[in-house]
């Protein structure tokens, strides 16, 4: 699968922005999705995971509440809406697919989506 992952962009703080990550050569509904950030001079970190079915997802504890990811098999596509952005959540946003959803590796990533927020 190849994903390619768009949205970000430049953003105030309490502000919002939608991420998508769209999916070519198969069906994303073959994968576990993640979100995934990595901010400069820090390692990456995983933001939020969503299962196959859609029906169960997981957030790190400094998102929750403001972070929703979703899906739609049809469009072949995922979101993660950010709302009530904080200058922290200034990072590279990555997606990325995998096949099992207990296991830590992934099989594919996108390139990276740039998210800034200004105080």
């Amino acid at each position: 699968v190849q994903l390619q992952a768009s949205g970000g962009g430049l953003a105030q703080a309490g502000g919002s922005l939608r991420l998508s990550c769209a999916a070519s050569e198969e069906p994303i509904r073959n994968y576990h999705m993640a979100w995934f950030r990595q901010a400069p001079g820090k390692e990456r970190e995983l933001v939020g995971r969503i299962a196959r079915s859609g029906a169960v997802t997981w957030y790190v504890d400094s998102v929750k509440g403001r972070f929703t990811a979703s899906r739609d098999n049809a469009k072949n596509t995922v979101y993660l809406q950010m709302n009530s952005l904080k200058p922290e959540d200034t990072a590279v946003y990555y997606c990325a697919a995998k096949t099992v959803l207990s296991s830590s590796q992934y099989q594919a990533w996108g390139q990276g989506t740039q998210v800034t927020v200004s105080s």
